[in-house]
């Protein structure tokens, strides 16, 4: 049985030299393409981004804890795929036009 793959749409960038043209030492270029990916990869680095935030966020609940009553209630994190499977946070600037995915964790009540 064919393992299961899903198609990831990136929009990488390229740089690459154009000769003949004055004060332009290199362009950088926005490629789109699709790779195709088993889903597998996928599952598992997904599982190792939320395993290693889960203990981030235990840390922070133990240090937190300790020195007063508050507790994290709420974290927000935005992941990025790329062609390769790889799952990445999405650390700071517009994520505007790009292709994340919000992750919301709450506590229940």
């Amino acid at each position: 049985m064919p393992e299961e793959t899903i198609l990831i749409v990136t929009d990488d960038v390229e740089e690459s030299s154009i000769d003949g043209q004055r004060g332009w030492g290199s362009v950088q270029q926005r490629l789109s393409k699709v790779a195709e990916i088993p889903v597998s990869v996928l599952e598992q680095n997904m599982n190792s981004l939320l395993r290693i935030v889960g203990r981030l966020f235990q840390q922070v609940d133990q240090q937190v804890g300790s020195q007063s009553d508050l507790c994290l209630d709420e974290v927000t994190l935005q992941v990025e795929i790329s062609a390769k499977g790889e799952v990445k946070l999405f650390a700071g600037g517009e994520a505007a036009g790009k292709g994340v995915i919000t992750l919301k964790f709450k506590r229940p009540s």
